[in-house]
């Protein structure tokens, strides 16, 4: 051995000394600022989503490159990320965890290098991609080198989607370009008071617009959740949102190429619910809460809604039937009488979309009278908006079953779910009403002048519109058609939607051949 040369134990002695100083990120005095803040480091956050032990790290001793504005004296292991990969409940995941004790979580050339990386490799090997979002922005001190690393992010998340599931857990504040990221990812969970996302902040808005409007009202979990729609998921704690991401994971396949995987539930598939005989109105005009109609059909009455504040008028969430993973879509009667709107349409659109990219079923409960009328809708691109939801189920090829539980009326019908938009089964409750439009709308428009000369025009306007109703808002028309496959009794809606999802389990369809379609966005 050369004179001065270290041993190998001195060797190893060093690389414990940097892999501890990686650990420490930007040092004991910033960690502590981070766990006064109500927030959890990099590595702490990791280590709660993932399996015990089943963290392996990769490029821990990256550093970056930039030697202006003295950034050369300030070099950082890990440089503001960590990048890995583990198990979830047992299945491979690759998690980038950014480091907000490290120059405020900024991202520069190396820090984009590592997310990259990483993303490659979830490709190649077919695994969900998390990334744990807690950062400044863009490195200013690298310059244009920064903006090209959050544009190398964002060809990944395009080059992904519909590949591998990628979810966002929004942590800390999220802010410019940084937010295109997440928000073509699948999935957004925000917690409430330490998250942000704006692409410019209160100060840029003052300067220009003269408006005052502070972080939690411009950008906050709730704000996204309930007016923007950005948001997916809204929690409370740091702990709570990296455990919905694993409940969330468990309903989801690995790839697109995987099918979701099959749970023992312990609840019986034959099992029926007298009590949805009970939950409509008489009056077919009352609203009733849909969700209780999901609690009751699906396995265990466990639900995980998606966007549950926004676009209230339509529920979307994943659970099971018979352990199996399905999306569901349903009208919500409670607001709008289940109407469809622009953002609704947007909403279950979308969600359609990613469940058909990754081979989940499709439940849909049916109750819309129509599109919701006014000049605001109108204007505001309905016709566009309604067509996305139109066509995102035109276009899905996985098992599509619909349930019209009340009301199907108008272009409403045919967008949700109905045999002429690809659904493989369309059941109808004896409660359903199939129709152009509601008893009273029709007959002002067919019988309007015998109305008005009739001696009681009130009296044969609810003559004809009971004739109207019992000729027309009933499923038996449709059904005589073959547009629906099976009127059922409410208490059978679980058996009934498990053996046809059996009976679908090996559907196969394919469409012509394209380089993509063109979704009126």
């Amino acid at each position: 051995m050369k004179a001065n040369e270290p041993t190998t134990r001195e060797k190893i002695k060093r690389l414990r000394e940097l892999r501890e100083r990686a650990r420490l990120g930007g040092g004991k005095e910033r960690i502590e600022k981070q766990h006064k803040q109500g927030k959890h480091t990099a590595r702490e956050r990791i280590d709660l989503l993932l399996d015990p032990s089943s963290f392996v790290e990769l490029d821990q001793f990256v550093v970056h490159h930039c030697s202006d504005f003295s950034m050369g004296k300030r070099k950082l292991i890990g440089d503001g990320v960590v990048t890995g990969y583990g198990t979830i409940d047992g299945r491979p995941v690759y998690v980038f965890s950014q480091d907000f004790t490290v120059f405020g979580g900024s991202l520069g050339e190396m820090f984009a290098k590592k997310v990259c990386k990483l993303m490659d490799l979830a490709m190649k090997t077919g695994a969900p991609v998390i990334g744990l979002n807690d950062s400044g922005g863009a490195r200013i001190q690298e310059g244009v080198a920064s903006l090209a690393g959050y544009g190398d992010i964002f060809f990944k998340n395009v080059t992904a989607s519909g590949v591998i599931p990628q979810i966002s857990a929004i942590m800390g504040p999220c802010a410019g370009g940084a937010v295109y990221s997440p928000a073509m990812t699948d999935f957004i969970i925000m917690v409430k008071e330490t998250s942000h996302m704006f692409i410019t902040g209160p100060e840029v808005i003052k300067t220009v617009l003269g408006q005052e409007v502070d972080f939690e009202e411009l950008g906050g979990a709730l704000v996204h959740m309930q007016t923007s729609g950005v948001c997916h998921f809204m929690v409370e704690t740091e702990e709570q949102c990296l455990d919905l991401m694993r409940r969330l994971l468990s309903f989801l396949p690995s790839n697109n190429l995987d099918e979701p995987l099959v749970m023992e539930t312990g609840d019986d598939p034959n099992r029926t619910e007298e009590r949805l005989e009970e939950i409509l109105p008489d009056d077919p005009d009352k609203p009733y809460d849909m969700m209780e109609i999901i609690l009751s059909v699906v396995d265990n009455g466990d639900f995980l809604e998606v966007q549950r504040l926004w676009a209230q008028n339509i529920i979307i969430g994943f659970s099971r039937l018979n352990g199996r993973p399905v999306g569901i879509v349903a009208n919500q009667p409670k607001r709008f009488a289940g109407a469809l709107d622009v953002s609704s349409s947007t909403k279950a659109g979308r969600f359609i979309r990613f469940c058909d990219a990754f081979n989940i079923p499709i439940i849909t409960f049916e109750d819309v009278p129509g599109f919701l009328p006014g000049v605001d809708q109108e204007h505001g691109g309905i016709i566009r908006h309604g067509s996305k939801l139109l066509f995102a189920y035109c276009e899905a090829t996985v098992p599509k079953i619909t349930v019209i539980v009340r009301k199907a009326y108008g272009g409403a019908y045919d967008v949700m779910g109905s045999k002429h938009s690809g659904a493989d089964i369309n059941f109808a409750w004896p409660s359903a009403e199939i129709a152009v439009m509601g008893p009273a709308g029709a007959i002002n428009i067919i019988f309007r002048k015998e109305i008005a000369v009739a001696k009681d025009p009130k009296a044969r306007k609810q003559e004809l519109i009971s004739q109207y109703r019992e000729k027309f808002a009933n499923p038996y028309i449709a059904a005589e058609k073959g547009y629906i496959d099976a009127v059922i009794e409410p208490s059978q809606t679980r058996p009934k939607l498990i053996t046809a999802l059996e009976m679908l389990a090996t559907k196969r369809e394919s469409r012509p051949p394209k380089k993509h379609s063109n979704i009126p966005l």
